[in-house]
């Protein structure tokens, strides 16, 4: 076998003492890392431009002897003699925060297949498994008597394999922290030579786990049973100090303490090339998608191996694994159970809308599927999957072969239902501020600083809300509700020891100490909320507490199931739970419920709807008091009463731009609150502050033939705008409050939306849709409205819609003219007045039912608008004119389309509203007056309807007096 020499570039000064180096590839091979244990910088250079002067960090204060990619490449852990772990940000380098201190040098670092859990491990006694999300220490692994030098993560969850220096070998089971197997004295003993370290790699399939041997070899242990399956032993004459496997799992290099290394054909045993150096190769890299291996020597050199497979044989990267394949963005690997979307921005590696696959049988056995969850702590430890007997895992493996596909079916990847979360709060960041709560008021934010946490609240406008001191939190709160009133606080639980606490802190009282706690035994707090005068928790016995804001324990219920989120307005508490497991097509099965505090009732329960796939990342209240939730996928939806109570999709973040990320702060009638991320940012830090960015809402609607979509979303946000204006207007009339301002409101609106009505009649016509044009008219509610429609056809040169278009309105006029003079009168909730009128009373029907029928339209609430083209307080003065008047008025009209020759003489939709009204003019004292109302609605009041009708008697009276 010829050899080939490998020119080596020098990284890092050695001082001519031999030192271990380490080498990494970032996923796309865009970078390599190099560091080393006598010098405290770590490069990071192009491999496309070697000669270029590396990027370099500094912040260690010795050597650095470990570095760890996440598997998506955001995330760059180093450890170091200096006893410490670090997190940076990659590949910008930013430092973020010092994830967990040793007492001893640090030997040995590496990430889960996810990126969530760090292991950390070294001359100190016990391995630190590292929660990357919130810097917590999930677990500490015990058992070996030397300093450990290796550490590997099983690619399926469920072991990590751990070697010191003496040559003990570990598999630890991850679901109970225990220890399977302990092989003694496998691997050599490396003594006291720091630049030799014993390592150990799991094959990229999970299959079978590899460590230096006895005899300058390398020996093959099985991953359920850990007997020994073979071995590689070739041409080495010392002891192997490395090995790596190729990403497809065909082939391993090897480097031994004779400066050379081997590439092994893993499957034939047998060595296929290879390469000598002048110094002892300590770490190599195989490229992650080429057929290239970077190496380093003990002085600090490096290179990059091109074709260290020969061109005529299988390339390495080809045929990968599918466990390394499961990667929905192209960036991130995830574990075959269904993976939570992350919260944590760059420093989690965890991903969205990972589904669950069954993983094939494997070639000795069929595993049981690993349900490890990569946000990983106590509980979550707790709940891992308990690992199988290896003998029974080799006897069902035998028995699912027999039974074909079924043994597929029973270990297909249980699904993940979604965790609770608190709106407006982001993720635990490890030295970063961050927010427990923000919304339209104001926001809290946190730090944590040498075992408690700081928190200052701030309100968005400073003039109008309280000035709040900082508070030092020894609890470690991590959730938060704020309102006008006052700020409420909750930690979960930590140990046995540490209950779960829930604090209120109100802004302003009359008393003192009106500060108060409640704490929690064997009991979780969730998720918090605040409401006028009461205070929520959600705990995780699925019970609902309810405080009054002075602590009294006033309330506490069973939840139909787990709590997902809640969010509190005034008297009304909307709380979201689980419905049931997830779907089969991963989908979240979600109800809502809204409680009355005040009241003690339930006004509103049911489904809650997301996107396929999708979960729900923020919930809430607009500022109009509509119930609003947002999911992952980015869609936006409002709560409303129609059709039975239905959910509207008022925004799409698809249909905005594809690199940015909305965080939801909250909403109103016409536009959504929000902080714009950069993707794959998730959410904003809190400094630089966060800006708000306004959206406005739009309905996802279909390509219209017309060509106006922008039109048809207007037309239908203002239906749904008025509304609710109209359901404002019930409250406070119920409540005996002056609505007067609300019905100036209603009205504008009403104005508003004939306009867009009227440019939706003129691009109906415009696109030969006369049908539509006529559906439309209908929807009118001003009769100047209706008049600008009949002018605005007949200079489009339309006379047969013209004249259906008057046909309608004296139909209308007609309707309202021959309406029964005697109704009993009611009060302001009763039903509606029962008429014969054809087009009215059909509009009314329509309005109060839900039957299938109903148009799809959101129409206006029925008890707002005054009668058909009267404006309410005006009909007394209306009624002094007989039906002459309006016979008159009829003729004018009819007279007034002839005025109109051609398109020219109608510049805008609100020129026709004018000209309408002025060609025909008003009438100043007869039954017809400006305002009409919606077609759809009733009557808001019955003086209104007893004042029409005593209307109507007059005008009979004249009528009759004339013919005599």
């Amino acid at each position: 076998m010829k050899s080939r020499s490998l020119k080596l570039r020098e990284a890092h000064k050695s001082s001519g003492a031999a030192s271990f180096c380490s080498i990494l590839w970032d996923l796309r091979a865009q970078h390599l890392l190099t560091s080393s244990s006598n010098d405290l910088s770590i490069c990071i250079h192009d491999p496309l431009l070697p000669s270029n002067s590396p990027q370099i960090l500094r912040h260690h204060r010795d050597g650095v002897t470990a570095l760890a990619l996440s598997p998506n490449s955001t995330c760059l852990a180093s450890g170091s003699i200096d006893h410490s772990v670090k997190l940076y940000k990659f590949p910008g380098g930013e430092f973020q925060t010092n994830v967990t201190r040793f007492t001893l040098p640090i030997r040995v670092i590496s990430f889960n297949r996810s990126g969530s859990i760090l292991a950390a491990a070294g001359d100190d006694e016990g391995i630190k498994l590292i929660n990357t999300i919130d810097g917590s220490i999930a677990r500490v692994l015990k058992g070996h008597k030397g300093s450990v030098t290796g550490l590997a993560f099983d690619p399926n969850g469920e072991y990590l394999a751990s070697v010191d220096s003496i040559g003990t070998v570990i598999q630890w089971e991850l679901h109970s922290g225990t220890a399977l197997h302990i092989l003694k004295g496998i691997a050599p003993d490396t003594g006291s030579d720091l630049s030799v370290l014993n390592v150990l790699s799991w094959s990229p399939d999970g299959e079978t786990l590899a460590v230096p041997g006895l005899r300058n070899d390398v020996v093959m242990y099985d991953r359920d049973t850990a007997e020994k399956l073979f071995s590689l032993r070739g041409d080495h004459v010392q002891p192997i100090c490395f090995l790596s496997w190729s990403p497809n799992g065909k082939y391993m290099a090897t480097a031994g303490l004779d400066r050379q290394i081997l590439i092994w054909d893993v499957d034939q045993r047998q060595d296929i090339d290879r390469q000598k150096f002048d110094d002892r190769i300590c770490c190599m890299a195989w490229k992650p998608n080429g057929n290239a291996l970077a190496v380093i020597d003990v002085m600090g050199k490096y290179g990059v191996w091109e074709s260290a497979v020969p061109s005529s044989m299988k390339s390495p990267t080809e045929d990968v694994p599918s466990l390394q394949s499961k990667n929905s963005n192209g960036l991130l690997l995830f574990d075959e159970d269904e993976q939570e979307p992350s919260a944590s921005g760059s420093l989690s590696d965890l991903g969205e809308d990972s589904h669950g696959e069954s993983e094939p049988p494997s070639r000795k056995r069929l595993r049981k599927q690993s349900t490890y969850d990569e946000d990983i702590n106590d509980d979550l430890l707790s709940s891992l999957p308990k690992v199988e007997s290896r003998k029974k895992a080799s006897h069902s493996h035998k028995e699912s072969l027999n039974n074909g596909n079924e043994g597929l079916k029973s270990t297909s990847a249980r699904l993940k239902m979604q965790e609770a979360f608190q709106p407006g709060a982001t993720p635990v960041q490890p030295g970063k501020r961050r927010f427990l709560c923000y919304n339209m008021l104001g926001s809290i934010t946190t730090i944590e600083h040498d075992g408690y946490s700081h928190i200052e609240i701030d309100f968005h406008d400073t003039g109008s809300g309280p000035r709040v001191p900082a508070m030092t939190d020894y609890f470690g709160f991590t959730m938060a509700s704020l309102n006008e009133h006052g700020s409420v606080f909750a930690n979960p639980c930590k140990g046995e020891k540490n209950m779960s606490t829930l604090m209120y802190r109100p802004f302003s009282t009359w008393a003192n100490n009106s500060e108060w706690s409640m704490r929690f035994e064997q009991e979780e707090v969730k998720v918090v909320a605040l409401g006028s005068a009461w205070v929520a928790a959600m705990t995780s016995l699925n019970f609902l507490r309810i405080f009054t804001d002075g602590g009294l324990q006033r309330y506490v219920i069973s939840l139909d199931g787990p709590v997902v989120t809640a969010s509190g307005f005034k008297d009304e508490l909307a709380v979201v739970t689980h419905a049931s497991h997830c779907l089969p097509s991963n989908d979240q099965m979600l109800e809502f419920r809204v409680f009355n505090i005040s009241n003690g009732t339930q006004p509103l329960k049911g489904h809650l709807p997301l996107t396929p796939g999708s979960c729900l990342t923020w919930f809430g209240f607009s500022e109009e008091g509509q119930l609003s939730s947002y999911d992952s996928k980015g869609v936006l939806r409002v709560f409303t009463n129609q059709f039975g109570g239905s959910w509207l999709p008022l925004f799409s973040a698809s249909k905005e731009k594809a690199e940015e990320n909305y965080w939801v702060a909250g909403l109103n009638m016409n536009k959504l609150f929000c902080i714009v991320c950069k993707s794959p940012d998730l959410f904003p830090p809190v400094m630089p502050k966060p800006v708000l960015t306004l959206l406005d809402l739009s309905f996802p609607l279909a390509t219209s033939d017309l060509g106006a979509e922008t039109l048809e979303n207007e037309f239908i946000l203002k239906n749904m705008h008025l509304l609710q204006i109209q359901q404002r207007i019930e409250e406070m009339a119920a409540a005996g409050l002056d609505t007067t301002s609300l019905d100036d409101e209603a009205f504008n609106v009403e104005t508003a939306l004939d306009r867009c009505i009227l440019r939706l009649i003129a691009s109906c016509c415009n696109g030969d849709k006369i049908v539509r044009a006529t559906e439309l008219v209908k929807l009118l509610s001003l009769e100047k409205s209706v008049k600008g429609a009949i002018k605005l056809v007949t200079a489009l040169k339309l006379p047969n819609l013209a004249e259906r278009f008057n046909s309608i309105l004296e139909e209308r006029l007609l309707n309202e003219t021959s309406r029964p003079a005697t109704l009993p009168l009611t009060s302001s909730n009763h039903d509606a007045c029962t008429t014969p009128d054809v087009v009215t009373s059909k509009f009314l029907t329509s309005i109060q039912s839900s039957k299938p029928s109903q148009p799809v339209i959101p129409l206006p609430s029925p008890q707002l608008s005054s009668p058909l083209f009267a404006k309410k307080g005006k009909l007394q003065e209306g009624a002094k004119v007989g039906n002459e008047k309006v016979e008159q008025r009829r003729t004018a009209i009819v007279e007034n389309i002839g005025k109109v020759k051609s398109l020219a003489e109608v510049k805008s939709i609100e020129d026709v509203m004018n000209q309408g009204e002025a060609s025909i003019g008003e009438i100043k004292n007869g039954a017809v007056n400006q305002r009409p109302s919606n077609p759809f609605a009733k009557s808001s009041s019955n003086q209104e309807k007893s004042s029409l009708f005593d209307a109507i008697k007059k005008m009979k009276k004249v009528d009759e007096t004339g013919k005599r």
